[in-house]
């Protein structure tokens, strides 16, 4: 599988020291996650290590001997079931010991934290700020799940006896303290694999919202995750045209005008702030413009 996983269109890998690894085969997946991560050719891949979390045993072991091992080639130390801004503290002083120690550049490391409790929810923002290292923020359902009594074995999946959407309020309190403190915010796995179209129904939700991705735990899913996060053509299309409308519309040539229209819609900054998402959505997943704007003849 790690193997196989540096060849797969995704944007990030990362490589489980915690729940995919069984108590007594940790020791040596350490020792393999060091060669993974040496030895392979990741790519543009974000090279990312989930470490246990720190109520156990094995964080700290984690920790020194994936950087000691193979600081060099790491982006990420992803830190589990975060319950507090002090976990993230620990990792952050403990990277900058290991850093100092072997040499690497101080802060390299980034953080990812997973929010897979009531106690990191009610203390997310404090989290996403702990540190500059912390990039990203993310959603750990079935833990979650499990932490709140919450009545389903399907992750991920809505509740027929609950008539919303039972994740609505988790999503959204992650993704106002990512954006709070100008983080990522990424969506947890959906562990029925096979099932590509539920997938895309669950992936759907959180898109909506903003977030900027989902985990996947198949290949199968990663080319319905890619489409999914990225924006349509058309909605692509339309953001650059906005853009190039309202430039347009601001400068000399275009009358210095604050408002114009585009069609039949009236754009002005908040149009042109709402394109930017887009369109920088649209650039990130490479897509490419089908439509260019004329000027309008004065």
């Amino acid at each position: 599988m790690l193997d196989k996983a540096r060849g797969l269109p995704a944007d990030q890998v990362f490589l489980d020291l915690e729940d995919a690894v069984a108590p007594l085969a940790k020791p040596e997946a350490r020792k393999n996650v060091v060669a993974a991560l040496n030895e392979g050719d990741w790519g543009t891949k974000t090279r990312v290590v989930r470490v246990n979390d720190l109520t156990t045993e094995w964080t700290y072991r984690d920790v020194v001997e994936v950087v000691e091992g193979a600081g060099a080639n790491l982006d990420c130390v992803m830190l589990p079931k975060v319950q507090s801004a002090a976990h993230i503290e620990w990792l952050d002083l403990t990277l900058t010991q290991i850093e100092k120690a072997v040499g690497l550049p101080v802060g390299g490391i980034g953080i990812e934290a997973q929010i897979e409790n009531a106690a990191g929810l009610v203390n997310v923002d404090a989290i996403a700020s702990a540190s500059p290292r912390v990039e990203t923020i993310i959603f750990g359902p079935a833990d979650f799940m499990a932490s709140i009594n919450m009545r389903s074995l399907v992750v991920g999946g809505l509740i027929p006896d609950y008539p919303g959407d039972p994740y609505h309020y988790i999503l959204m309190r992650l993704l106002m303290a990512a954006r709070m403190h100008d983080k990522q915010a990424i969506d947890g796995p959906f562990l029925q694999i096979r099932d590509v179209d539920a997938f895309r129904e669950v992936a759907k939700r959180s898109a909506a919202l903003g977030f900027d991705g989902k985990w996947v735990l198949h290949p199968g899913q990663i080319d319905a995750a890619n489409e999914i996060y990225a924006p349509a053509q058309d909605d692509y299309d339309r953001a650059e045209l906005i853009l190039d409308a309202y430039e347009h519309a601001t400068s000399e040539a275009g009358g210095k005008l604050g408002a114009v229209m585009l069609g039949d819609e009236m754009i002005d900054e908040a149009s042109r702030k709402m394109a930017l998402v887009i369109a920088a959505k649209g650039r990130a997943a490479g897509l490419t413009r089908t439509s260019r704007f004329t000027p309008p003849e004065s």
